[in-house]
């Protein structure tokens, strides 16, 4: 007889056959409310048949677990700039695919290794890893010229790229006038806090479906005619703004310039990634900016212009849920953000503090991030979204010193305690922090390697923000370079 999920039932002799099999029915309607059928819980299957039969049954399915296992989403928890570079660059050693999903350019990805700093805009930091392959998914909007660029810089530093790049000929681009105009609307409007990019432009013209998509730029007389309708019109928009019109001439020969030398990347990366998982690969999506910088579940209208969250992974690369195993959360030991919108933990004593030791400065613009307490309301919201499983919690040495350490357990609005953020970005901004505070250890932490090796006082204060943000605590960072990590 097979063994059921749900355990042995035990009968009274009084009852009814017909009361024990309602009975039955009762308690394995429970039992699914509490079984998630997307992951491995061998709790919820059974088998009939010979024991030959039933070992080989196991075992295609642990074969099934292997290769659902490998696959990893990493997202921001905050709002952008928790170090996630970093982080993806430790995972990357267990990967053999890294894969970015969204955004553009406006991203900086950090990484210092044997003294030499590396800041990465569109290019996944799985390249600075020898043997990975790195993928830009058809989710992110490619500047070709940045692009060029980048990979330029990249071999200058000694960083060999050719058959370890993959870019989706999905991949919408951003152009000129979409610079242009992200810097016009952002001097007319109510500031955003833009990085003037051109990334919010470009993804409104995938949403109007009027953009242009490295496949367009695989085709130079198609491109060129598209390229020439696009720019007569967005003239006319920029001439109403008061800012000089555009070149075609020198927009579509550095244009198609640059797609020449990205023509040995460009491929369907949705093919390639199914491939890669069929065959057991280990892939890392690879998230940019932050959970409340999404343009769905952000403080809108402070965010970007794509999905930053769990979702975009999927949406952004054409692999579908089923196939990710778990989410990794990345969030600072505090609070930090650039650009406009509420931070409701932002504290000036903090802020000076962190600017004075050198941190904090933004890696794609070099602005001064706003700084503050760590935010549980914003994480533990977070969490929920993204459906976190593991935390990685950055920057644990910026608060070395710092003492007592204030933590954000709760929002007040208008006399009403709130235990999440207000989607409303007026209100949010209204929220005061309800703080507990808790003591801080007033020693290094840099050298610690092991999670025993740190304080007691920052142990207590890690575990304490985990349990708040309702996630498992994975890995901590210590400092900036690789080697300064402690995986639990």
């Amino acid at each position: 007889m097979p063994t059921s999920a749900v355990g042995k039932l035990s009968v009274s002799p009084t009852r009814t056959a017909a009361e024990s099999r309602e009975k039955e029915q009762e308690l394995k309607k429970e039992s699914r409310k509490t079984q998630n059928l997307l992951r491995g819980d061998l709790a919820n299957l059974s088998f009939v048949g010979k024991p030959s039969t039933l070992l080989a049954k196991c075992w295609e399915i642990f074969c099934l677990f292997l290769i659902s296992m490998a696959n990893t989403i990493l997202i921001g928890m905050q709002w952008g700039d928790e170090g996630k570079g970093k982080i993806i660059d430790v995972l990357t050693a267990q990967a053999d695919i890294v894969v970015r999903s969204q955004g553009g350019n406006n991203a900086g990805h950090t990484v210092i290794h044997r003294g030499v700093k590396y800041v990465l805009h569109l290019i996944p930091s799985g390249i600075l890893r020898r043997g990975k392959i790195c993928v830009i998914g058809n989710g992110v909007v490619v500047d070709p010229v940045a692009l060029v660029a980048e990979i330029d810089g990249l071999h200058k530093l000694g960083i060999k790229i050719d058959k370890n790049l993959f870019i989706s000929s999905c991949a919408h681009l951003v152009l000129p006038y979409h610079r242009i105009l992200d810097e016009q609307r952002e001097l007319r409007r109510g500031r955003i806090g833009t990085t003037k990019r051109g990334i919010g432009p470009a993804y409104g013209d995938k949403a109007a479906r009027t953009g242009l998509r490295m496949s367009d730029l695989m085709q130079p007389i198609v491109f060129s005619k598209k390229l020439q309708a696009k720019i007569i019109e967005n003239n006319r928009i920029l001439q109403a703004l008061g800012a000089k019109p555009i070149s075609f001439r020198e927009v579509n020969e550095s244009y198609l310039a640059a797609g020449e030398n990205l023509r040995p990347f460009v491929a369907n990366t949705v093919v390639y990634l199914h491939r890669a998982i069929e065959r057991g690969k280990k892939i890392l999506f690879e998230g940019a900016q932050g959970t409340f910088l999404d343009i769905d579940h952000g403080t809108y209208p402070y965010v970007t212009s794509s999905n930053t969250t769990a979702g975009g992974a999927c949406t952004g690369t054409g692999v579908p849920p089923h196939r990710m195993d778990r989410v990794v959360g990345v969030m600072k030991a505090y609070s930090t953000r650039v650009g406009e919108g509420a931070l409701p933990t932002e504290d000036a004593q903090l802020t000076q503090r962190l600017h004075s030791l050198g941190r904090e400065f933004g890696a794609t613009t070099g602005r001064k991030r706003r700084c503050g307490w760590f935010d549980a309301v914003a994480t533990r919201y977070a969490g929920m979204i993204n459906g976190t499983d593991e935390l990685a919690i950055t920057n644990l040495d910026g608060l070395d010193h710092v003492d007592p350490i204030r933590v954000c357990v709760a929002y007040r609005l208008n006399g009403k305690r709130l235990d999440v953020p207000p989607c409303d970005a007026c209100q949010l901004a209204n929220c005061e922090p309800v703080y507990e505070e808790v003591r801080g250890w007033n020693t290094s932490t840099r050298a610690a390697r092991t999670f025993s090796k740190l304080p007691a006082a920052a142990r207590k204060y890690l575990r304490y923000i985990s349990e708040l943000t309702g996630a498992k605590l994975s890995m901590v960072s210590v400092g900036p370079a690789r080697g300064e990590t402690i995986v639990l």
